[in-house]
């Protein structure tokens, strides 16, 4: 059981670390295997092959010191100094003189290559069996060696390439190189493909909140022009249903108004009776009726996205709920603006100000912007509520709470609805909450 936990426990670790972007995955999975080879590959040729021949060089070079110092110690005479001397100019590239000093230096900083350091030390030591003391660092491309020898010291520079390989570096700085190199394709390749995907993306949100994407064309790798296709034909599909339906919609409220028209008008005629008002009243809410189902259906699909100021659509909402009696306070920043469908979120609003107006006389509608650089439009009332467990209930077409919200007889259930339709037609949503009033909150959430 502990296993299976840690397994589990594992990979989420993992995951923490691991980038959520498409772009991020897409360059990890290149470039981590592009970095796995090639530090496979340094550590290969180090390990193998420049350790090698750097021991052997620096092996060799101690041989040569050695013979030095041996020759030296047998005849320490400066005519034999100067005859060595000669020979290691000659014959093996090192440069041999007695110092002044009768002291060896302290020991100098290690090279950036402490590797270098350790593989001549080694040679040393095994070659010398007297005091010792080398500086890689110093002179550059040169080594200083110093061997205490019969109280005095030996000086021996030797050129780099006879301690180690100096070609490693050039090795590791070309396979940085061309590690870089290849990264920064990666980056401009992946760039560009996943720019695709976000353009078909930015176009599918804009076009499910309304907005036009005429400019649209499908670009990137053969299976993201064929999802942008595939998006281009769902959205004329979208759009000729919705032109359809537009029309369809208009001739039924022709048709249904032309006889509530000549209804109206006899009703007008005749002698006036209780009857006769009683007609008059069924047929305004026949009217009203036939109006909100129409809204419902139609919807505002067709309308253009524009730039409003909160303030002025809400005031306008608010007039009307106030002309029915309730009380309204609005608190909304002048400068707040919000590219929206005008008549749709007018709609929505008024939906659940005269909602909150029927059910409750003090309404307060306010506006804040959201972290996420939304917007959240709030209308509160002092009504009697719904009940929590309602609150998604109240949502579906033709729902009427009567029991938790007073008797509306010119309702059809629809407010709330057409609310929520017009604001998800936005990205957004409607919730409901308790207000601190004491009644309903209505919340629409928008997007930036």
């Amino acid at each position: 059981m502990k296993l299976r936990a840690l397994r589990i426990f594992v990979p989420r670790q993992i995951k923490r670390w691991l980038p959520t972007s498409l772009f991020g995955r897409s360059l990890l999975i290149i470039i981590l295997p592009i970095a796995l080879m090639q530090i496979a590959v340094t550590w290969v040729f180090f390990d193998a092959h420049w350790q090698t021949v750097t021991s052997r060089l620096s092996d060799g070079l101690a041989g040569d010191i050695s013979w030095a110092v041996e020759s030296y110690q047998e005849d320490p005479t400066p005519a034999s100094l100067a005859r060595i001397a000669d020979r290691a100019q000659d014959s093996m590239a090192l440069s041999v003189a007695i110092s002044t000093a009768n002291t060896l230096p302290p020991r100098q900083p290690t090279s950036v290559f402490a590797a270098l350091d350790r593989s001549l030390d080694k040679a040393l030591s095994e070659h010398l069996d007297l005091p010792y003391w080398f500086d890689t660092v110093r002179f550059p491309g040169y080594v200083d060696i110093r061997v205490k020898v019969r109280g005095k010291v030996m000086r021996i520079i030797a050129p780099a390439d006879r301690a180690w390989a100096t070609q490693g570096g050039i090795f590791v700085l070309w396979m940085t190189l061309a590690t870089l190199l290849l990264t920064a394709i990666a980056i401009l390749f992946i760039r560009n493909q996943v720019r695709a995907i976000e353009r078909l993306a930015d176009a599918a949100d804009a076009f499910g909140k309304g907005g036009d994407v005429a400019d649209f064309k499908p670009y990137g790798a053969r299976e993201v022009r064929q999802a942008a296709q595939a998006f281009l034909a769902m959205k004329s599909r979208i759009v000729r249903h919705i032109e359809q339906r537009t029309a369809m919609l208009a001739s039924v409220s022709h048709d249904l108004r032309t006889p509530l028209t000549r209804l109206k008008l006899e009703l007008a005629l005749a002698e006036p009776s209780k009857r006769v008002e009683a007609m008059k009243t069924d047929l305004a809410e026949m009217e009203h009726m036939i109006d909100e189902y129409l809204a419902f259906a139609r919807g505002e699909g067709g309308e253009a996205v524009e730039s409003v100021a909160l303030l002025g659509l809400i005031g306008e909402v608010s007039e009307g709920a106030a002309r029915a009696g309730a009380e309204v306070a609005i608190d909304v920043d002048p400068a707040l603006t919000l590219a929206v469908r005008p008549n749709a979120l007018k709609r929505a609003l008024s939906n659940l100000v005269m909602n909150a107006a029927v059910h409750g006389e003090h309404i307060a509608v306010s506006a804040r912007p959201t972290p996420a650089g939304g917007m959240e439009i709030i209308v509160d009332d002092d009504g009697p509520g719904i009940p929590a467990a309602q609150y998604e209930e109240a949502f579906r077409p033709f729902n009427r709470l009567d029991e938790s919200r007073n008797q509306n007889d010119k309702g059809v259930g629809l407010g709330l609805a057409i609310a929520r339709d017009v604001a998800r037609s936005h990205g957004g949503e409607v919730t409901l909450d308790r207000s601190p009033m004491g009644g309903l909150r209505a919340v629409i959430r928008l997007p930036g």
